[in-house]
């Protein structure tokens, strides 16, 4: 609140208006006791409601991190080792490992993760993991971030054990609604990870063939699996050859 004037003993007898000076000096004492409670109050109320917001978000996002992890599992066998590239906060990681019953490690270039998981800091050039070290690799919207595609796919190969999985789920620019929302996506991120390429059904199978993965199964996913990123969807799993 605006600190309030207080006019001095010398001032009042100057300008000769002792008496209305002490109504007015009341009444803004006055004042600054009632508004002052109210103003802490309503501070207290924005402090809350923003917790509020910031659980409902974190709920909303472990449980779609779930959702995806379970789905995730269903493709992949048991005590399957997994690499989670550009795994965000980590809790698709942590799910997985209980769904499948083996250490689901995550990757990305963020410091750390938000879930409790084995953890490595990509440098955005190689995986720091030996080849041959994972059963399955994921994917999850992700590949359209990497500047360089075909690179990124070598190192999925590289890290996957012979006969190994890579599951991708890709945002697909299939009509013009489509390629609108993945331009907004763009924008969005083009200053933290740089530009993204998006491409259609036909053009990511052409890239997986030339990477060296064939694809075994795909699926098309609903648009409103979330209902602020209404996009065409698609799950792919790939095969290293």
């Amino acid at each position: 609140m605006p600190a309030i004037t207080h006019y001095t003993d010398r001032d009042v007898r100057a300008y000769g208006f002792e008496a209305p000076a002490r109504l007015w000096q009341a009444a803004l004492n006055f004042l600054q006791l009632t508004l002052n409670p109210l103003v802490r109050a309503g501070d207290a109320a924005a402090r809350g409601v923003d917790r509020r917001w910031r659980r409902e978000r974190r709920r909303r996002m472990v449980g779609r991190s779930y959702d995806m992890a379970l789905e995730v599992a269903r493709v992949l066998p048991r005590g399957a080792r997994v690499l989670d590239v550009g795994c965000g906060s980590g809790f698709i990681a942590h799910h997985l490992s209980a769904l499948v019953g083996a250490r689901v490690v995550g990757l990305d270039v963020r410091k750390t993760t938000d879930a409790p998981i084995e953890y490595l800091c990509y440098d955005g050039a190689r995986f720091p993991a030996p080849d041959h070290s994972f059963d399955a690799v994921l994917l999850c919207y992700v590949l359209h971030h990497a500047q360089e595609q075909c690179d990124f796919l070598r190192e999925v190969r590289r890290v996957l054990r012979g006969g190994g999985l890579a599951v991708v789920y890709e945002d697909i620019p299939a009509s013009p609604w489509d390629a609108a929302v993945c331009r907004a996506h763009d924008r969005s991120w083009r200053g933290r990870t740089g530009p993204c390429a998006f491409r259609r059904e036909g053009e990511w199978r052409a890239l997986f063939d030339a990477g060296g993965l064939s694809v075994i199964a795909e699926r098309r996913l609903s648009r409103w699996r979330n209902f602020t990123h209404p996009v065409r969807r698609h799950l792919y799993v790939l095969r290293s050859d």
